[in-house]
């Protein structure tokens, strides 16, 4: 009996992480003809504020719990900070998404690509 609640254990979490991992097979030049981003940093007393809009360029397919990486750059370009965030809601196909997060580190610049999401059922969502 013991064998078989350890066989279905690691069966179930086999099944919870394939649909995620799925996700991160993709190459970043993949999910550039996918994803399209646009964001910008706005300055605050406490920490800048990174917040934009992901758009879906991949129609009839929405993509769900969609988590961005946000990377802090240096004036040479190299990575000095990094922090992620969740896309609130699913990106619908054709459509965009608004996404906010504080960053940890003031930088020169700035870095957001998708990190991890799932594609969801074709025909849309109702979110």
């Amino acid at each position: 009996m013991r064998g078989v609640r350890l066989a279905l254990l690691v069966a179930v979490a086999v099944l919870i992480g394939a649909g995620h991992a799925a996700a991160l097979n993709y190459a970043q030049e993949t999910l550039d003809r996918y994803f399209r981003i646009e964001f910008q940093v706005v300055p605050s007393a406490t920490r800048p504020v990174v917040s934009g809009y992901v758009y879906n360029l991949n129609p009839g397919t929405p993509a769900e719990r969609m988590q961005l990486s946000i990377e802090s750059l240096d004036a040479s370009g190299n990575v000095v900070g990094k922090s992620s965030t969740w896309v609130l809601g699913n990106v619908p196909p054709g459509n965009r998404a608004y996404f906010s997060a504080p960053v940890a580190v003031a930088a020169a610049s700035y870095r957001v690509q998708v990190l991890a999401f799932d594609w969801g059922s074709r025909g849309g969502s109702s979110n």
